[in-house]
């Protein structure tokens, strides 16, 4: 074996984080309007589809005794049809069934003996509400096989801006390559170590392009790293959210126009990740105190995962992903107050040594071996390091097609860690920007007031950055605001 694939440290970190209930997917719901296509028909697009990403015919081959990360060698018995499920839903077919549904596939860990995705065709859906038939798919990828921040475009080979292809040439013919002998892959990780060390290299030049800016920029950035470790290693406080996981999940989400997040951006001068993290904060809060958690002067921590990969690494598939440890103020009522807080929180982590650390970190993410990474990995599990994990991810603003099918809403995953019992993701998509709500099933029974928690705070926010010049139709926006769960029916204001 000659040039292994060989997982990055990050990716292979994400593995050692999957314990006991904890599983390190990523995962979206996909609406669709029309009918669903034939399954046979959609298994023969994604089949003819595979080739633009051949990392979806890869498994992981783990090196004996850990002497080396995992390589990514072909599944010499990839089957499509495993990977594609096909369910549907009972009558009604309502979206409150739909998020029911991605609960329960959401519990389920990818099996590691192949390929670290699964795809499952949606069918039952009710109309929508001019009568146009609706289906889904649901996308589930583990984060050591796509970067959660940027591998959004690798859905692309699935779709089109084009409502007009509709056919598909068929898939060629597929030859996995040999597999590794386990003494293939303990000789390679040897002699890759020994003989090849090109990620030091690379993180040397990272460091500083000549020997004696190295060593000044050596100082500087193990400075700047610590910074970031330390903000990751003081304790965040302790809430509802901090406590051990179960296997079963909930999940949730709110749907509103993107111009809301523009709205506030513009009428209180922040960013749409100021409104989409104050959102998140006010909405905490109020579930919180509907908790009987005293909240005053409580600030929870976020873990806010940054992309740092450069411009000529984009395509390139594993993740180039470290963090920002965001303060949210949920002790602050006021909407106005708690988006200045975080507006001028961010806008410090973004030029503090925690942002510039991040950027190392990945740079040094594979020098652990697997060993030391798997330590690593489990004190991560038993400390509390963070309330919950806040994701961004600004899509696609266009219409997008499958099989002429138009993408009609995007609800993204973010999944859960040991001890959080509740992870938030907002994606952006065609105008509209997403919240998406995985929770524990048994932390967490009361996932439909969080969703209403937050739908009432986003309308207060909204409501809140009103000024003369910059004027918010509460009464039009609030009949595009839509809230689903499994516990019952759409939410109405709060």
């Amino acid at each position: 074996m000659t040039n292994p694939d060989r997982l990055s440290g990050l990716d292979s970190a994400f593995l050692h984080l999957e314990r006991g209930g904890a599983h390190m997917h990523v995962a979206s719901i996909m609406v669709f309007s029309g009918q669903a296509p034939h399954y046979d028909d959609f298994m023969g697009f994604l089949e003819s589809r595979l080739d633009r990403v051949p990392r979806y015919r890869q498994r992981l081959a783990f090196v004996p005794l850990e002497q080396g990360r995992p390589v990514w060698v072909d599944d010499p018995h990839f089957n499509v049809r495993y990977h594609l499920r096909h369910s549907a839903l009972p009558s009604p077919g309502d979206d409150e069934q739909l998020a029911a549904l991605a609960g329960r596939l959401f519990a389920e860990q990818l099996d590691r003996d192949k390929p670290l995705w699964e795809m499952n065709l949606v069918e039952g859906l009710s109309a929508d509400e001019d009568g146009v038939p609706r289906f889904a798919v649901i996308v589930k990828t583990h984060h050591a096989l796509v970067d959660g921040i940027s591998g959004v475009d690798i859905t692309a080979v699935l779709f089109s801006a084009d409502a007009d292809e509709q056919t598909f040439e068929a898939a060629a013919e597929w030859f996995p390559r040999p597999l590794p002998t386990r003494a293939d892959l303990l000789g390679d990780a040897f002699s890759e170590r020994l003989l090849d060390p090109s990620e030091f290299s690379r993180a040397a030049r990272a460091l500083g392009r000549s020997p004696r800016r190295a060593l000044s920029d050596l100082g500087g950035r193990i400075e700047q790293t610590g910074a970031l470790a330390w903000a990751g290693v003081r304790s965040a406080p302790s809430t509802p959210l901090n406590q051990p996981i179960g296997p079963h999940r909930r999940y949730g989400w709110l749907n509103a126009p993107l111009s809301t997040f523009k709205h506030i951006k513009n009428g209180l001068d922040g960013t749409i990740n100021d409104a989409v993290l104050t959102t998140v904060s006010l909405g905490l809060g109020r579930w919180l105190r509907r908790r009987g958690t005293d909240t005053e002067s409580l600030t929870l921590k976020a873990m806010v995962p940054v992309s740092v990969r450069t411009e000529d690494q984009s395509g390139q598939l594993g993740n180039r992903v470290s963090a920002l440890w965001a303060p949210l103020p949920v002790f602050e009522e006021d909407p106005v107050d708690a988006f200045n807080y975080i507006s001028k929180k961010m806008g410090d982590l973004k030029d503090s040594d925690q942002a510039v650390g991040a950027d190392t970190l990945t740079e040094l993410a594979g020098f652990a071996p697997p060993t030391i990474a798997s330590q690593a990995a489990r004190l991560q599990s038993r400390q509390r390091l963070f309330n919950l994990v806040v994701t961004n991810v600004p899509g696609p603003q266009i219409p997008l097609y499958l099989l002429g099918r138009k993408l009609t809403a995007l609800y993204p995953v973010v999944p859960l860690t040991k001890n959080t019992a509740l992870g938030v993701a907002a994606m952006s998509y065609c105008g509209r920007l997403s919240f998406g709500l995985l929770a524990d099933y048994d932390a967490l029974p009361d996932l439909g007031d969080v969703v209403a928690d937050f739908r009432g705070a986003l309308f207060d926010l909204a409501r809140a950055a009103e000024t003369d010049r910059n004027r918010w139709d509460s009464a039009d926006h609030a009949s595009l605001f839509s809230a689903h769960t499994p516990d019952g029916d759409k939410l109405s204001v709060a």
